[in-house]
């Protein structure tokens, strides 16, 4: 692995087991076994470093997050094929997930909220386009998407969150059941 991987790796570890402001430049290379120079020439300074990470990160699941988003006039399915998208990211790569919930619930004047925003417009943006294109088949959703979308990925997050703390699985009866449940609130 090359420097600049390494690095991204050890922030990532070291970040989403303490939080971004609680780490420093320091703890990052002496973790990656570089200097700080090093950091500096890939990086610029630590909030680059960060914004590298989340990039490289979020590339692949916001991908995935369109994909599976394309409604094709069944809502269930694409809640279902969205949630699942987001489970598995999660199960692959729990240290990045940790790391962006803490992040989108930070103090919002933190370099954190702020490096995590752009990310998080994205998702709901998705997730709005999905509800303004079931418009057409549920005209009583007509006006509720933001809401909605809102709604929905709090609940994801927050089932992942407990998937990161041990205390359920993410496998897929509970894709079912939580689209079903987030689905008794919609159709209503």
């Amino acid at each position: 692995m090359e420097n600049r991987e390494i690095l991204l790796d050890r922030a990532l570890t070291l970040f989403s087991t303490r939080g971004y402001d609680a780490v420093g430049i320091q703890e990052i290379v002496d973790s990656a076994g570089v200097t700080k120079p090093t950091l500096y020439h890939y990086f610029t300074h630590k909030r680059g470093l960060l914004d590298a990470l989340l990039a490289s990160h979020f590339e692949s699941l916001l991908e995935s997050v369109r994909v599976a988003a394309y409604y094709q006039r069944d809502l269930p399915n694409s809640l279902e094929k969205i949630t699942r998208t987001y489970f598995e990211a999660a199960i692959a790569n729990p240290r990045f997930f940790r790391l962006q919930l803490t992040m989108q619930y930070a103090p919002v004047d933190s370099e954190s909220f702020h490096a995590i925003s752009p990310y998080r417009l994205e998702q709901q943006q998705l997730l709005q386009s999905l509800f303004i294109q079931a418009v057409q088949d549920h005209g009583n959703m007509r006006g509720r998407h933001v809401m909605y979308s809102a709604t929905f990925l709090g609940m994801i997050h927050t089932y992942i969150g407990e998937y990161l703390n041990g205390a359920t699985t993410l496998a897929d009866p509970l894709t079912y059941l939580a689209v079903h449940q987030f689905s008794h609130g919609i159709y209503s």
